[in-house]
Parts: C-alpha cells; sequence; structure tokens
C-alpha cells in the first residue's frame, strides 16, 4: 500500500511538472512569433482568439494560435517512406523528446521545490542532455533518406561539439561550488546579484549560453536545419505529430538551457536584492518561483532577440567556433579558477 501511495503521488509530481512545461513550450512558440515580429516591425499571429471562451485576454490577438496549431497537427497524416525503418522512425522523435522532459527531474524551482533533489543533479543532468543526439542520429537514418543522413550527422556533429564547452562550463560551476547538487551550486550563491556565479565565471557564463543557443540548433546556428530557407534536415521525412515533437523537444530545451543558465549562473531561486539594507526587504515578499521564472524568461527572450538579430553562421565558423575558441577558453578558465580557488583569492571562494 505504502508503495501504491508513493508511485501515485510521484506521478501526480511529474505531471505537475510536465503539464506546464508543455504549456510553456506551445507558448514560447507563439511568444517567439509575436516577439519578433515586433522587432521587425509585423503583426505576427493575430487570428486565433479566445474571444467568446477568456474574454479577459481579448486583446491579446493571436492567443489561440499555439492550440489551433496542435490540433491542426494532431489531424495531420503520419507518412511514413516504405523503405524506412519504421519503428526507428516513430521511435526517434521520442528519444529527442524524453531527455529533455526527464532533466527537469532535478531541477529545483525553489527552495526544497524539487521532483529529485540527488546529490549528483549535476552529473544527471549532462548525462540527459547527451541522450538526445542519439535520437537526431537515428531519426536521419530511419528515414532512409541522403538528405535526411547527412542532415543528422552534421547535426550531431554540432551537438557534440558544443557538449564538450557546455560540459567544462560546468566543471567551473562545480568547482566553484564544491557540490555536484543543484539546490548546493543556488546556496553557494547566497547573496545579491554581485555573488552570483555569473561574474566570477562570466567567461564560461557567456560560452555556456552561446552553446546553449548551437547545442538546440537555434540561428543564428541551425544551418544544420535552416528551416526557413531549406527542407529541415534531419526531420526532412517527418510529417504530423512525429515532426512536431521534434519541435517541442526544440523548445523544451531552449527552455532548460535556461533554467540551468539560471540555477548555475545567477543564483536560481534566489532574490537578486538579497542582503542589500531595505531594498531586501522590500521585495521580501516575493517568493523565490517568481525570481526563477523571471530569470528563466530573461534568457528565452535572449534566444529569440538573437535568432531576429544575427545572420547564420556557416558551417565550417559553427565548427571552429566550438572547438577552436570555446573550447580553449573554458579550459584555460577552469585553470585560472583553480588557481584562485587554491589561493582563495576572491571573496566567492574564501
Amino acid at each position: 500500500m505504502e508503495a501504491l501511495r508513493y508511485l501515485i503521488t510521484t506521478v501526480v509530481l511529474i505531471l505537475i511538472i510536465v503539464i506546464p512545461l508543455m504549456l510553456c513550450v506551445a507558448y514560447l512558440t507563439y511568444a517567439e512569433r509575436k516577439i519578433i515580429g515586433y522587432m521587425q516591425v509585423r503583426i505576427g499571429p493575430n487570428r486565433v482568439n479566445f474571444w467568446s471562451a477568456l474574454p479577459i485576454i481579448s486583446k491579446w490577438r493571436g492567443f489561440g494560435q499555439p492550440i489551433a496549431d496542435a490540433v491542426k497537427l494532431m489531424f495531420k497524416e503520419i507518412v511514413i517512406p516504405s523503405n524506412a525503418n519504421r519503428f526507428l522512425f516513430v521511435i526517434a522523435p521520442m528519444l529527442v523528446m524524453a531527455p529533455a522532459l526527464a532533466a527537469w527531474a532535478v531541477i529545483p524551482f525553489a527552495d526544497g521545490w524539487v521532483l529529485s533533489d540527488i546529490n549528483a543533479g549535476l552529473l544527471y543532468i549532462l548525462a540527459m542532455t547527451s541522450i538526445g543526439v542519439y535520437g537526431v542520429i537515428i531519426a536521419g537514418w530511419a528515414s532512409n533518406s541522403k538528405y535526411a543522413f547527412l542532415g543528422a550527422l552534421r547535426s550531431a556533429a554540432q551537438i557534440v561539439s558544443y557538449e564538450i564547452a557546455m560540459g567544462f562550463a560546468l566543471v567551473g560551476v562545480l568547482m566553484a561550488a564544491g557540490s555536484l547538487n543543484l539546490g548546493e551550486i543556488i546556496a553557494a550563491q547566497q547573496g545579491s546579484v554581485l555573488h552570483w556565479f555569473w561574474l566570477p565565471l562570466l567567461p564560461l557564463f557567456i560560452v555556456y549560453f552561446i552553446s546553449g543557443v548551437a547545442e538546440t540548433n537555434r540561428a543564428p546556428f541551425d544551418v544544420a536545419e535552416g528551416e526557413s530557407e531549406i527542407v529541415a534536415g534531419f526531420h526532412v521525412e517527418y510529417s504530423g505529430m512525429l515532426f512536431a515533437v521534434f519541435f517541442l523537444a526544440e523548445y523544451a530545451n531552449m527552455i532548460l538551457i535556461a533554467a540551468l543558465a539560471t540555477i548555475m549562473f545567477l543564483g536560481g531561486w534566489l532574490s537578486p536584492f538579497q542582503g542589500i539594507p531595505y531594498i531586501e526587504d522590500l521585495f521580501s515578499w516575493v517568493p523565490g518561483i517568481f525570481w526563477f521564472f523571471a530569470k528563466v524568461s530573461i534568457f528565452l527572450f535572449f534566444f529569440l532577440w538573437i535568432r531576429a538579430t544575427f545572420p547564420r553562421y556557416r558551417y565550417d565558423q559553427i565548427m571552429r567556433l566550438g572547438w577552436k575558441v570555446f573550447i580553449p577558453i573554458t579550459l584555460v578558465w577552469i585553470v585560472v579558477l583553480g588557481l584562485l580557488i587554491l589561493m582563495k583569492l576572491p571573496p566567492w571562494f574564501a
């Protein structure tokens, strides 16, 4: 009976995380189209509304667009190429989506608000985010299309390249915090915004975020897909909900990268005014989960801003940036960081 109660509780907690996450993924697509539309002086989606159902948001033109897109994709036919490996073709999108959702098991939303508070949380995150590349390779290979296979190889090479730089950046966080537990990493950043890890680990912070943009195949690093100009790369043969799952995984990974950057470098749920006299008391009523989601939203805005601003890189430029720039920077800064910790010079590591 106790085991059954534990199972039911765990399933309920998983749904509490997954359902809002899927809504956030859906409306991140709406936010992207609206924000980039405003940046490019155009309207964006403005037709599908919830006029009668939700009159409060009747002025938010196009607010029902993600729901309409989801319903449309549910009813579209899933076409599987005749010579494709049917099992792998269907399972590949799930292999991309599952790690993006499973990684949230160790993400702390506020003090004590975490599904599984394991000591090796950072190692678990690295393991989960590394699995998604298998789905990309399998999708390209199982499609039995040379175009899809070449796109899969290019995407996989890009993801693996930038995962190395991201891993080294997280090594710096591990050294600074002295723990693999995500809650303890946040606790090590107690204090105001000047005490968070973004300042002593600034090069690693920049490398981590740009690598996150590249790993999620977002512009300007989306040359392997280039969905606005070419057909789509490794998922060119996909349609219907199988196609939608790839894009759900992409946006879920964007939110995950933003959440990890918040935890590792911006103090997670900690208030930016912590430790500042008078101002701290003024904002003491704000819950930690609000600060967490506010910081995540800022990172997601930068994802969209970058897409609207920068032209696409050539593939050789993308790989050069990962191997010849980011990896050497992270290695050098890890050595510098080790010396700073050894000599206990800055106040963050004293």
